[in-house]
């Protein structure tokens, strides 16, 4: 979510300039006034648009940013049949959950449904590699999708050193 304070400040900067040369340019006091007015409307429309978006799921393939990111743990799947696949990931080295959407593929669908129906059996979690490839849509089936289990407890305890008693030594 940080990259969105910087691209409003970049919609700032952007409709100040233009709100500074709508000021200073050779036209009727009311037209520039209009100009002001426009830019003066426009952050705050931007701004809630911006927020209306976040929570609204984004294309997997306008994941830019994320384009080299080799894993994704699968946090939940929402299928709507013959439309869309939603897939809440969690990518590696943030803790921010995120919400993608990708093109129906049966395949694909099934592939991770019985995945997720593995893993929780397992207790364990779903991870898809490389989840931004630039494969296309009749590709998604062979996405790789990996159960990891959770980390293994020691077999045994961990040994204690002994406590060695100094009965000269004075201590409470």
């Amino acid at each position: 979510m940080d990259i969105i304070y910087y691209i409003f400040t970049g919609l700032a900067l952007t409709a100040f300039v233009l709100g500074a040369l709508a000021v200073w340019a050779p036209r009727k006091t009311w037209v520039r006034f209009a100009a002001v007015a426009a830019v003066t409307l426009l952050l705050p429309l931007a701004y809630v648009q911006m927020m209306e978006m976040l929570s609204r799921p984004k294309p997997m393939a306008f994941a830019w940013f994320d384009r080299e990111r080799e894993k994704a743990i699968v946090l939940g799947v929402d299928f709507e049949e013959g439309e869309r696949i939603f897939l809440w990931l969690r990518l590696a080295g943030e803790t921010e959950p995120r919400y993608f959407s990708i093109p129906w593929n049966p395949r694909f669908a099934e592939q991770i449904q019985d995945g997720l129906e593995d893993a929780v059996r397992r207790n364990s979690v779903l991870v898809i590699t490389n989840p931004f490839s630039k494969q296309g849509p009749e590709d998604l089936g062979d996405m790789n999708v990996e159960i990891q289990p959770p980390p293994q407890p020691p077999m045994k305890a961990p040994q204690v050193p002994p406590r060695i008693i100094d009965p000269r030594e004075f201590k409470i």
